[in-house]
């Protein structure tokens, strides 16, 4: 037994003098002093890679003795191999007397290696090389031989390992990329030429070192934990990003690892493997394309962020919003103040007036962001070489650059300037870029970068030039709206009745609104005229449509009410004749069908007559009046509606209702009650209850009434005519009535005068005794019927003369042989207005005086 111990051995070495020595093998004359070295190994050895076999032939030239491993490499078991014929049993027939030749020799004394075919346990036939070393007996048996020991190893599996070393062999110092190998204790083993240099070590002296003695602590121990996982969960890392310093070479590195776990037979873990690359110009060049990336997405983002309203203040907030804090932390943008008016700013290289410019003109400070807290720069500027400071601005202020400061030097040149940096600890560089568009300089934007960021460099300010150059277009378009947008409601405003109008018997109060949201100005109107007789006209409309196009279309329709209003004409008269007047708007001179435009309009016409307070409604398919009189709720006025303005083909209705003392009319354009989030019953109801909850202040219930019922909305633009009525005292007015008879001529005189002595207008007697003589005496001459006289006193004084003929006085220029016809001129130069009207039943002609 003590051969086929040692022959089956496996992992445990051979102790001298206990069962295992080899056979002939000559025992240690000193036992090793280090047992350490002796005993059980750790796992994995030269046979779990390749396949041995071992026997003993006895001198008999039989098997004697078969290991374990003999029966696994041959596949024959011991009981059948022990007692065998070696030759008979292991080599092919046809080898048969060459394998007992070689037997021969070896049992004689020869030792031999070589190759031999041999069957496995399939059946088929392999290559095993074959050592055959002859056992020498011992003295007692005579020194003759006693068998011989037989080692088999797989050829095709040490070939096969061979060639994997050399393979390893030739990657390890051949490849440009760094291998390195740790083992379980997370030391390095063994690292090729590519790595050492990469971080700057010899080979020789990396073995046995971790990753703490060539990197950072930080560093180290992301490598070290990242060795740890592979290690423990054989899952690998791939494209680990770590860095660090490298004694030769300057500045730090940039590496990419890739780890993976060395597994051995039956899944053993023999510790970590890694393949490590320079990768510090790629990373270069990852950050240089990441940042174009980014700045591309920037100016992308600039392009749809920036413009989406054509409000300046709006614009300047929208061009921050994108700069600040993806490009920078602070920002502010400075307009000039003449740009917030619809005025240009200075041209490039040049004032506004064309000559040389300073760069100093006053802005404004439209719009500031930040991220950092208490940061002063942002608000005021840093030192120059000759300016002590910057001036400060609070958002909304105004402030001028110094001529000799960087900021008028932008403003001056169109080109971007980098301050030096000033006293701030917050901040670490500035860059302020102009903003310029159609060759106008529109004003600047300051960026600054906190303490911590990366300064602007030249890449940053072309990218700052790019948002500036696109921001300014936006901000140029938003000007140029602004320009037109005031423009157009001056033209509207001047349109409109200045102020609160004044009107006999009524008390007028008025409101206009344009819309708030910045949109085109409407055709809305309204308007108060004052008619003879103390009749006042009360006109609101809207013309459909929006823009300039529908303002000057409500100027022309406004000025055809007053001038149809001056000839007395009735309600539904003047509304036919502006029907008539809104269908030629839309008629080109050209005769061209494609250019005829349609313009509509509602419209509600309204007489009232102070002395007798009857009103004369007329409408035109617009909203109808509302009446609050005292004691009662306020109610819609039940007018028709007719067609709007410019429709044509139907005839007008009036209604005629008397108004109460204290009555109070509301006329209204649609944008007051009527949006796309409220429907007009409810816009109505809104209306009618304002009216009756409302203030007795008639300017006051105006406001009341636009702040109840405008804030929901504002999507349109707003008119409001108010009007309450005042009932003329009864002393107020003189009405007699006189025969055709020349005696009334004295008789209205007689009549006259007492009225103004008891009145105690005594300036105005001699005046009205005159011109009532003209008068009544052209009644008599060129009229017919009843005489009626008439005097009324408000603000003035009217007298009226009434008579049943229906022609007009005409004022001609009498000559000097004429006997007559002077008596309308006196009248004309004596009275401050003069006139006369039809009535159903004849004329009234009139004349005013002051009181």
């Amino acid at each position: 037994m003590p051969a086929r111990e040692a022959l089956t051995g496996g992992g445990h070495a051979a102790v001298p003098g206990q069962p295992g020595t080899p056979v002939g093998g000559p025992a240690p004359s000193t036992p090793v002093p280090d047992s350490g070295r002796w005993g059980h190994s750790d796992p994995g050895s030269i046979y779990e890679y390749i396949r041995v076999a071992t026997f003993a032939i006895g001198p008999d030239g039989r098997i004697s003795q078969w290991s374990e491993r003999a029966a696994d490499f041959f596949a024959l078991p011991a009981s059948e191999a022990v007692g065998a014929d070696p030759v008979t049993t292991l080599v092919p027939r046809e080898l048969w007397r060459r394998g007992r030749d070689r037997l021969e020799r070896a049992l004689a004394g020869e030792e031999w290696i070589g190759t031999a075919p041999y069957r496995d346990r399939g059946g088929a036939e392999g290559l095993a090389e074959v050592y055959l070393m002859p056992a020498a007996a011992g003295a007692e048996e005579g020194g003759t031989a006693a068998g011989a020991l037989c080692l088999a190893v797989d050829l095709g599996k040490l070939r096969r390992i061979e060639t994997d070393l050399a393979a390893s062999e030739a990657v390890f110092g051949q490849t440009p990329s760094g291998f390195f190998l740790f083992d379980q204790q997370l030391k390095l083993q063994r690292v090729n030429r590519s790595f050492a240099e990469a971080v700057g070590v010899e080979p020789e002296a990396l073995t046995g070192l971790t990753a703490h003695d060539l990197f950072s602590a930080t560093e180290a121990e992301r490598l070290q934990a990242a060795l740890r996982q592979v290690l423990a969960s054989g899952d690998p890392v791939v494209d680990l990003r770590f860095s660090g310093a490298v004694p030769t070479r300057g500045g730090n590195r940039r590496w990419a690892i890739s780890l993976y776990r060395l597994t051995g037979p039956g899944d053993r873990s023999m510790g970590v493997a890694g393949q490590v690359h320079d990768v510090t110009s790629r990373h270069v060049a990852e950050r240089e394309a990441a940042g174009v990336r980014r700045n591309l997405a920037l100016v992308n983002e600039a392009s749809a962020h920036i413009g989406s309203t054509l409000d300046l203040e709006t614009t300047a907030k929208e061009l921050l919003d994108v700069v600040v804090p993806q490009f920078c932390d602070l920002a502010t943008v400075d307009l000039y103040s003449a740009l917030l008016s619809g005025e240009s700013g200075p041209s490039l290289g040049g004032g506004a007036g064309g000559g040389p410019y300073d760069g100093s003109g006053e802005l404004r400070r439209v719009a500031v962001s930040s991220v950092v807290g208490d940061a002063s720069s942002v608000l005021g500027g840093d030192p120059s070489p000759t300016d002590a400071r910057l001036p400060s601005a609070e958002p909304g202020g105004t402030l001028c650059y110094p001529p000799r400061s960087p900021h008028a030097r932008a403003l001056r040149t169109g080109r971007s300037a980098i301050p030096e940096p000033g006293p701030d600890p917050l901040l670490r560089s500035t860059l302020v870029v102009p903003l310029v568009a159609r060759d106008v300089v529109l004003g600047l934007i300051q960026l600054s970068r906190a303490i911590g960021s990366e300064p602007f460099d030249a890449r940053d300010v072309a990218i700052a030039e790019e948002i500036a150059a696109r921001a300014a277009v936006c901000v140029d378009n938003a000007r140029l709206y602004r320009r037109e947008h005031e423009r157009a409601l001056i033209l509207q405003r001047s349109l409109l009745p200045p102020g609160n109008p004044e009107a006999s018997g009524l008390e007028i109060a008025c409101r206009y609104r344009p819309s708030n949201n910045n949109t085109e100005v409407g055709g809305d109107w309204f308007d108060v005229i004052a008619l003879p007789g103390n009749r006042t006209a009360l006109v609101i409309g809207d013309v459909m449509g929006r823009g300039l196009r529908a303002a000057v279309a409500m100027g022309q329709l406004r000025t055809a009410v007053r001038t149809l209003a001056m000839l007395d004409l009735e309600p539904a008269e003047v509304l036919t004749a502006l029907d008539e007047i809104a269908r030629g708007l839309g008629v080109p001179d050209s005769g061209d069908e494609e250019a005829v435009e349609v313009y509509l309009a509602t419209c509600v016409y309204a007489v009232f007559d102070a002395v007798t307070r009857r009103c004369v409604f007329a409408n035109a398919g617009h909203l109808p009046p509302v009446l609050l009189s005292p004691g009662e709720d306020a109610r819609m006025l039940d007018v028709p509606p007719g067609l709007p303005l410019g429709v044509g083909g139907e005839p007008f209705e009036e209604v005629t209702l008397t108004l109460p003392d204290g009555a109070l009319l509301g006329l209204y354009t649609d944008g007051l009650v009527e949006s796309r989030k409220h429907q007009l019953d409810e816009g109505l109801l809104a209306f009618r209850t304002a009216l009756q909850n409302g203030s007795p202040g008639l300017e006051k219930l105006c406001d009341q009434v636009l702040s109840e019922l405008d804030p929901h909305h504002g999507e349109d633009d707003i008119a409001l005519l108010m009007a309450r009525v005042r009932a003329f005292p009864e002393d107020a007015v003189g009405d007699w009535r006189l025969p055709p008879e020349p005696t009334s001529v004295s008789k209205a005189r007689e009549l006259a005068c007492g009225w103004l002595l008891v009145r105690g207008l005594d300036e105005l007697v001699d005046t009205t005794e005159l011109l009532v003589s003209e008068l009544v005496t052209n009644a008599l001459r060129h009229g017919r019927g009843d005489i009626r006289l008439r005097l009324l006193r408000d603000t003035n004084l009217v007298c009226e003369v009434w008579d049943d003929g229906y022609a007009q006085p005409r004022q001609r220029r009498a000559q000097e042989t004429d006997e007559g016809g002077r008596g309308l001129q006196l009248v004309s130069l004596l009275a401050e207005r003069w006139g006369s009207r039809r009535t159903p039943h004849g004329k009234i002609v009139w004349f005013e005086l002051g009181i």
